[in-house]
């Protein structure tokens, strides 16, 4: 398997040499007054695995305007997410925190809502004078507290506020700035996520006239068009490629989009037709940002992100295998082997960052907050795990600091903790299922990326080392345990 590593390695450098060319005197355009701070667009998308891009090797699925924009910034071939679903990663990116220390812990009511104690990227921005808007699913709130991002740093919100409503593409409303806003012509029936505990907006569209994700692409490039004169930070969370789990229950197919394109003639199943069809809208939503940005003549000194919250998910019918989501990276949504958190990360800035480039740094998701503060002369807070790779965007590769450690802890499937530190990666299994014993595993990640050789017990010191290292990461949530299992696990009914 590592060869099999190092041959795609090798591809994606061959894609930006010869992609590249195309567009390295594209982005040297006007000179930039030094004290003019950059915006930033921030496109997260869910549960796009780290091998869905023709960038990052995808045979089938052709992604070219998302090629063209990393053929002008740099990719990063070991970005890893916050988490393994979604809204702990969302909570380590707005809140430069690891899942053992912020305030969201898991996909469960108990530990999803983001408290306003939190100090957010948006709020750090904001005290540089940034207008700050996120589009789309904000996925760390509940519909009792619709004003959650407002309460969090946002000047302007329109989306679903909890997960679950974002598992409806079709629904009858969204929020804007708190308040609900009727999507013409959608019916959706509740009674199964009502049966199964969940909030307000979740459910399956019957009837299907507004396609939710054609109004949050509006509405972000209005926002653009609202705040071109300022420094804005744009957080435009798409909630595609997900599934409608809930619809996947029903009818098995829970890839819904309005029709399936060029897709439609396929021999596929239904749900991997959708499936490609998702792939295809984001790869237009990414261009349109950047033809936006190019007309309003904002682009030279806007920073875009493309990054995915986790890895791929097996969920309404889809399966990660059919397009070979991951790649040739073990595991996926909701594991913590590599393919459940290593992502495509994309960053284009053309007035920093050189076109074509591919960085091998280790980074995570709760690097964000870190960088952008760097980027426009901030000060994170104290309090963050997180660590500015603004140097190795900017080309200083020498001065950029490394991670002492990376980890992750999710809730699920008995409770599982992973560890990062240089070329060793430790996982642990079971931590919160008394009724199963303990399970740890070890591996040299660089050797075997694909982790398909347990070492742990040919190297019983390292795996102590990095067992010790991983109790001092993790602190107790007030809410939710990580090793005290729940009465009834609620994970089961709240994905």
């Amino acid at each position: 398997m590592k060869k099999e590593y190092l041959i795609r390695q090798a591809l994606v450098l061959v894609f930006f040499i010869v992609v590249g060319r195309g567009f390295s005197q594209t982005n040297q355009g006007g000179k930039l007054n030094e004290n003019e701070k950059p915006n930033i667009v921030f496109i997260y998308v869910d549960d796009l695995g780290y091998g869905d891009l023709s960038c990052f090797g995808q045979k089938t699925l052709k992604t070219p305007n998302i090629d063209k924009l990393a053929s002008k910034g740099m990719i990063f071939t070991q970005h890893y997410a916050g988490s393994s679903v979604c809204a702990p990663s969302r909570a380590a990116m707005l809140t430069g925190k690891h899942t053992g220390h912020t305030s969201v812990r898991g996909n469960s009511p108990e530990g999803q809502l983001l408290e306003t104690n939190e100090t957010t990227v948006a709020d750090v921005l904001k005290s540089k004078g940034y207008v700050t808007g996120v589009v789309g699913k904000w996925g760390v709130g509940n519909d009792p507290l619709p004003d959650d991002p407002a309460r969090n740093g946002f000047d302007h919100a329109y989306g679903y506020v909890n997960m679950w409503h974002a598992h409806n593409f079709f629904p009858e409303f969204l929020y804007r700035n708190g308040k609900k806003e009727v999507q013409a012509g959608n019916k959706t029936d509740w009674s199964y996520a009502y049966e199964k505990g969940m909030k307000e907006g979740a459910g399956v569209a019957k009837i299907k006239e507004t396609y939710a994700i054609d109004k949050l692409r509006a509405d972000a490039l209005q926002f653009i068009e609202d705040n071109k004169k300022k420094p804005f930070f744009l957080y435009y969370c798409l909630n595609i490629p997900h599934t409608n789990n809930e619809a996947g229950y029903f009818t098995g197919d829970g890839m819904e989009v309005p029709n399936y394109g060029e897709f439609a003639n396929k021999e596929w199943p239904n749900p991997e037709k959708g499936f490609a069809t998702t792939i295809s809208i984001i790869d237009s939503c990414v261009a349109e940002i950047d033809e936006k940005l190019a007309k309003l003549g904002i682009a030279d000194n806007t920073i875009v992100v493309f990054v995915s919250d986790n890895g791929p998910h097996n969920e309404g019918g889809h399966t990660s295998k059919f397009f070979d989501s991951n790649g040739i990276y073990r595991g996926d949504k909701r594991d913590l082997y590599e393919g459940g958190i290593r992502v495509p990360l994309i960053v284009k800035w053309p007035a920093k960052i050189k076109p074509a480039s591919v960085s091998n740094t280790p980074v995570a998701t709760w690097d964000f907050l870190s960088t952008f503060a760097d980027a426009v002369g901030a000060k994170a807070p104290k309090n963050v795990d997180g660590i500015s790779f603004l140097p190795t965007l900017v080309g200083k590769d020498s001065q950029q600091k490394a991670h002492k450690y990376l980890y992750w802890e999710f809730y699920e499937l008995g409770g599982r903790q992973a560890i990062r530190v240089g070329d060793w990666k430790y996982i642990k299994f079971n931590v919160r299922d008394k009724s199963k014993a303990i399970v740890e595993e070890l591996y040299n990640i660089v050797e075997d990326p694909s982790e398909t050789k347990n070492v742990f017990s040919a190297n019983p010191k390292k795996a102590k080392e990095l067992s010790n290292l991983m109790k001092t990461a993790h602190t107790e949530h007030h809410l939710i345990s990580l090793f005290t299992p729940d009465e009834k696990e609620v994970e089961t009914r709240f994905k």
